[in-house]
């Protein structure tokens, strides 16, 4: 049978992540632990320089020390097979600056913690704060008494594996705090850290909420505050998605905003409508400086263990699986003509710089994380600036305000899209293992374009039956499949 090399990444994602590494505790001279998160987080071109000098001895002792409860990460082989380096050490110096000026705020960086369960005190933003996140959108403060319930989150896990998941669900609502408790806090983190960009998130049930909670952001030294227009899950009339989804609503409440504070207000907007941009455009009108897309997504799950007194309910979805509809809120958006001048602060579905980079191309001058780092913890932020910052400098792109917006006139309407041509996959036979998998796709999903010898246990392309829709290489569990040239399709006579 065919050797096959490890894939790295595969690889690394089974890693647990763990504090305190044991792998890295028996390593003198490294740090497998951090390149293997850095795999993990799509630094894979970076992961070396955490474990250049580690002895093959010292690698060996990291694998017999980890504590996976399956087997142990393959570190040898892990490290051996990181490609090959793509700048030479850890050193950051030289490196662009990620700074960038949003609502008029100077940002250190485009890394933001999204209102949330990750920032709901001091001592917890101060933390991320001295990690390098550039600023926070605390928890959203509100004058009604909050209680949640237990349990209030759920989750649809990676292959049925523990600890793993791509969508997450929360029932949780606002902060529980009292409000003159929070805006001490914000008093106190902007006191502490005037470098850092402090906004406070509120949600109002009358004018008069949405403005004395305002004045009392901006009186606590708030450097902007965003109006909760969109949390899916209150209980009480008035709140949350209900105005969201009410173009009027938002630019009434947005303008009563607006003329009462001089800080910058930035409008939260719900997925859960069918055009985004109606209630944009009314925050638009209504004098927003800012747009934050999305709130979690109204879902159900029925994962064991999620009921609360033996009952459900609906409520927000976050995690991988939203990011895709965040894009296609914030292109919707962004590419609406009437709304010039406005910025926007990303948020859906963020784990790595690539995520990050993908909502700065489509428009936004930053993002905001959340379920990310309730998984995997503040610690992410170092891979988001490394890989962000290596990125810029391998494309010589000084300044990430160059990235905003970039690759928003390669976005056409499905009746504008170049019909004519057709790029057909090609399969990699050193690479291929022969599992298959392509032609019972194709078969029963496709176009009945691939044959399988099961003596050779090889695939082949049909060509003339072919029509390069690529569920073939996208089905490929060894990325087998690539591409070839774009070609003019034939003219049938």
């Amino acid at each position: 049978m065919k050797h096959q090399k490890l894939n790295i990444r595969e690889e690394a994602m089974r890693c647990l992540l763990c504090k305190e590494a044991p792998c890295s505790q028996v390593c003198q001279n490294g740090d497998p632990a951090r390149a293997i998160r850095a795999i993990r987080f799509g630094n894979e071109r970076l992961a070396s320089q955490w474990v250049a000098k580690c002895t093959t001895e010292e690698l060996e002792a990291a694998e017999g020390a980890c504590i996976h409860y399956d087997r142990p990460i393959r570190i040898r082989q892990l490290m051996e097979g990181l490609p090959a380096a793509d700048a030479p050490a850890a050193d950051v110096a030289g490196q662009p600056s990620l700074g960038i000026t949003f609502c008029g705020i100077p940002c250190e960086n485009p890394f933001f913690l999204a209102s949330s369960a990750v920032c709901t005190n001091y001592e917890m933003v101060a933390r991320a704060f001295d990690m390098g996140w550039a600023g926070v959108f605390y928890k959203t403060i509100c004058l009604q008494d909050i209680r949640e319930v237990s349990p209030r989150f759920d989750a649809v896990h990676d292959n049925g594996q523990c600890g793993s998941f791509y969508a997450f669900r929360n029932m949780e609502q606002l902060s529980e705090n009292p409000v003159e408790v929070d805006f001490d806090i914000l008093r106190r983190l902007k006191h502490d850290y005037p470098s850092k960009v402090v906004v406070a998130s509120i949600m109002g049930q009358t004018e008069e909420d949405w403005v004395q909670l305002a004045k009392m952001a901006e009186e606590a030294g708030c450097d902007a505050v965003e109006l909760n227009f969109s949390c899916p899950q209150m209980r009480m009339t008035g709140m949350g998605s209900d105005v969201g989804q009410d173009p009027e609503l938002v630019t009434f409440f947005t303008a009563y905003v607006k003329r009462n504070v001089k800080i910058p207000v930035i409008p939260k907007m719900t997925p859960n409508i069918a055009h985004i941009c109606d209630p944009a455009m009314g925050a638009y009108f209504a004098g927003a400086d800012a747009i934050s897309a999305i709130n979690t997504i109204k879902s159900v799950t029925l994962g064991e263990g999620s009921e609360v007194s033996g009952c459900q309910t609906g409520s927000g979805l976050s995690g991988r699986a939203v990011k895709p509809i965040a894009l296609r809120h914030i292109l919707a958006m962004v590419k609406n003509p009437i709304m010039k001048g406005v910025q926007y602060s990303g948020i859906g579905g963020i784990e790595t710089w690539r995520d990050a980079l993908e909502f700065i191309q489509l428009g936004c001058h930053n993002v905001q994380v959340c379920t990310a780092v309730m998984q995997y913890g503040y610690r992410i932020i170092d891979d988001m600036i490394l890989g962000l910052q290596h990125y810029m400098a391998q494309r010589g792109i000084t300044r990430v305000e160059d990235l905003v917006g970039e690759l928003l006139p390669q976005f056409l309407l499905p009746s504008d899209l170049d019909r004519t041509t057709i790029v057909y996959p090609k399969i990699d036979r050193d690479v291929c293992i022969g599992c298959g998998r392509c032609y019972t796709s194709c078969q029963d999903g496709g176009h009945q374009a691939i044959t399988f010898d099961a003596v050779t246990r090889q695939p082949h392309i049909v060509g003339t039956r072919c029509v390069g829709c690529h569920l073939c290489r996208l089905v490929c569990p060894t990325g087998a499949i690539g591409l070839t040239k774009r070609i003019r399709k034939k003219v049938e006579s």
